[in-house]
Order: C-alpha cells, then sequence, then structure tokens
C-alpha cells in the first residue's frame, strides 16, 4: 500500500516490486477490507511475540484470581461442612409415655425464605419479617405442632407411629433477583450457615415427642447457585441440597431421624398405603393465574399434568404436595396440598399479586392406615393483626 503512494497506479508499482499488477491491485483490496492503510505500522515477529506473551500473562493472572475465588468458596464449605451443629436450646418438657395411636401426621416445612426482610410500612402494616422473628416462628411452629397433634387432635396419652417432616423449598430466600440481593440482612452462605441449626434443633424436638421423624427433601426455586432457573443439574445447583446434606450427615447416628434427597426435584413416598409426590411447585409446567380465582386455576392445572406424565412412567400418586405459591389450600378429593409461608405477606404478594392478606402457616395433616387422610389443620406462626379478643364463644342477633 505504501507503493502505491510512491508510484502512480497498480502497473507502475507492480513493475518496481517485481510482481504483476493484478498482485498490487489484490493486496491493495486486502488490506482496505481489513482497516490498514500506507501509515499502518507492519509489526516484527519479535514485535508480534511479545504482544501475544503479555496477553497470556493477563490470561493467565485473571484465571488464577478465578481459580483464587473457587478455592475460597470451597473451603468455605469445607469449613461449613465440618462445623458442628449447634441448634438453639429449645425447652423440652417432659410427658408420661404415651400408647400407641394409628394416626400418622404429616407436616410440609417450606417457604421460610430466611435471610429476608419484610418492612411492615411496605405491606400496609401487616407483617414484618427478619431473621430473628423467623427464629421465633420456626420455634413456634414445632412447638404447636406438637401441641396440637397430643392436645387437641389426638389425646395426650395416645403416641403416632412418627411423623412425617417435608422440607419443601425455599427455606432460604438466595439472591436471585436485584432487590434480594439489595434488601436480604445476611448472604446465601450466612443464611444457610444459621437455618440449619434451627432444622436441627426443630427436627430433634420432633423426634423426642413423636419418636420416630421422616424427612423427605427437595429443594426450591430461590434456593439456586444460578441467575435462572436451570433444568439440568437443577439440585446440585442448589445451596439447599447443601444444607439437606449436612443435616443428613448430622443425623447419622441418630437413627430415630431418616432423610429422603432424592437427586432430583421430585420426592416420592408411602405413608401406610397412600402414595404422595413432594415437589416444589415451581415446575408443575403451568404459570399464572388470574384475579378470580387465583392461583387455584394452574395448580390444578399442573396436578393433572404431573399426575398424567408420572403415570407414564409407574409413579403414580394419591396427593400431589408443593409449596411456591404461598397459599394454604386442600385441593379436591385430597388430590393436592399447597403449603404458605413462614414469611408471611410480603411487597410482592401486596403490590405484584393484589393478593388478600393471609397469616403465616405451615400445613399439617394426618394420615389413617385404612382412610387415608382424615383431619387437616394449619399451624399459625404469626397472630393476625388488628383482631380484638372476644371472649364470648358464641353471640347471635335477636
Amino acid at each position: 500500500m505504501l507503493a502505491m503512494e510512491e508510484w502512480p497506479d497498480a502497473h507502475a508499482a507492480g513493475a518496481a516490486l517485481g510482481i504483476s499488477y493484478r498482485t498490487v491491485a489484490r493486496r491493495v483490496k486486502e488490506g482496505h477490507l481489513r482497516g490498514l492503510n500506507a501509515h499502518t505500522a507492519v509489526l516484527s515477529k519479535e514485535e508480534k511475540q511479545r504482544i501475544e506473551i503479555a496477553q497470556l500473562k493477563r490470561d493467565l493472572t485473571a484465571a488464577q484470581k478465578e481459580a483464587d475465588k473457587a478455592e475460597r468458596v470451597a473451603k468455605e464449605l469445607y469449613d461449613f461442612g465440618q462445623r458442628p451443629v449447634d441448634p438453639p436450646k429449645w425447652l423440652t418438657p417432659t410427658r408420661p409415655a404415651p400408647s400407641a395411636s394409628k394416626e400418622v401426621p404429616c407436616t410440609i416445612w417450606s417457604d421460610w425464605h430466611y435471610g429476608e426482610t419484610v418492612r411492615p410500612e411496605e405491606v400496609g402494616g401487616m407483617n414484618e419479617y427478619t431473621a430473628a422473628i423467623a427464629a421465633e416462628r420456626i420455634r413456634r411452629l414445632v412447638e404447636d405442632t406438637i401441641d396440637i397433634c397430643f392436645n387437641h387432635m389426638g389425646r395426650a396419652d395416645k403416641q403416632p407411629p412418627g411423623i412425617v417432616v417435608m422440607l419443601g423449598g425455599d427455606m432460604i430466600t438466595g439472591d436471585i433477583h436485584d432487590e434480594l440481593t439489595a434488601t436480604n440482612d445476611r448472604t446465601t452462605m450466612e443464611a444457610v450457615y444459621e437455618l440449619r441449626d434451627h432444622i436441627a434443633a426443630g427436627l430433634t424436638r420432633m423426634a423426642d415427642a413423636f419418636g420416630k421423624v421422616f424427612v423427605p427433601c427437595v429443594v426450591g426455586n430461590h434456593g439456586r447457585s444460578t441467575k435462572k432457573p436451570r433444568m439440568k443439574g437443577r439440585v446440585y445447583t442448589s445451596f439447599e441440597w447443601l444444607l439437606y446434606k449436612t443435616l443428613a450427615d448430622w443425623f447419622s447416628r441418630d437413627k430415630r431421624i431418616q432423610f429422603l434427597i432424592p437427586g432430583e426435584s421430585d420426592a416420592h413416598f408411602r405413608v401406610y398405603n397412600h402414595r404422595f409426590l413432594l415437589t416444589h411447585g415451581d415446575s408443575l409446567g403451568v404459570k399464572g393465574g388470574d384475579g378470580i380465582i387465583g392461583a387455584l386455576g394452574p395448580i390444578t392445572r399442573g396436578q393433572m399434568k404431573v399426575a398424567r406424565s408420572e403415570a407414564q412412567i409407574g409413579r403414580d400418586f394419591d396427593t400431589l404436595v408443593i409449596g411456591h405459591w404461598h397459599q394454604d389450600i386442600y385441593g379436591p378429593n385430597d388430590g393436592v396440598i399447597v403449603n404458605n409461608c413462614l414469611k408471611g405477606y410480603d411487597e410482592f404478594a401486596r403490590l405484584a399479586m393484589r393478593a388478600p392478606f393471609s397469616v403465616a402457616s405451615q400445613q399439617l395433616w394426618w394420615v389413617h392406615p385404612t382412610r387415608g387422610i382424615t383431619a387437616k389443620r394449619k399451624v399459625m406462626v404469626q397472630d393476625p393483626p388488628n383482631i380484638q379478643e372476644v371472649r364470648e364463644w358464641l353471640t347471635w342477633a335477636a
């Protein structure tokens, strides 16, 4: 290209360089296409090697930083797994040794969203949620479940065969949304670190009261370590899987407590002859809802889709148990049980959904050997706000 500035045309330049004018024209055209001109600096072989070496050094430094970061995370996970569980010391009242009862109580603990904050001024003063409030609600959930089972739905001198405590996902709130990252009161790792102790205390208390505890576990969508939900590796990219595994390891010597932690998002099990499928509820193959029946429409459609899909591979079930929708629903014919949340009414429910207020609660029901699901309750972990005390048990208009 410099030759073209020294000679008037390609013929003259080619003659001076000892090549054909066509070669000169082609090289000039190629240079223009590459953004070159007559004054573009031509690097020597040594200079090119120096630049490549510098780039390789920068790449190596970046790779080393990523490796150091991965090593730090791995160390945190290892240290977390090695730390002894330190469950809160709850008062454990003693009771006389009861006789046997046939019905098995079942409950689902899900959608605790530990680590998230809800400010009263953003939800009309109807709720507040912090880690301290979550800890108190967990304690109340455990104690009230035991109280209901022995003193309200059964006799204090009757001992059930055990209890099923399902861990249904979204136990932590994670940082999958920017607003959660900005407003959570602790990081995901801190939330997992603390929540393990709370759940360990609850399960120990359950084992002391019921004798045997079966704990099927599934992950939710908030505990994931990726920004977008994944279908491949869904379980193993969730911090909740780590939470469940460390709990199972901690209780491995306590024969009263048995865990089921499948490598998929669904857990199948039976209570007597009643078949349950536990899943979080965000993967029913449906979306949406409407302002009249709310989430009941998509939940019912999702129940039918899951039932059809599972039946095709020989995994039929009688009752689908889910969380995710933050509502307490017992579907027709016991086909689906939907769990509410421990977190309670939040900004998303108020502003995005305009959903009606509901008191934070978790579902509790009983399974009979021949009658299937019988009694159904919800364990309230929050006092209804602005409720006046009424002393008369019955009133009527004259």
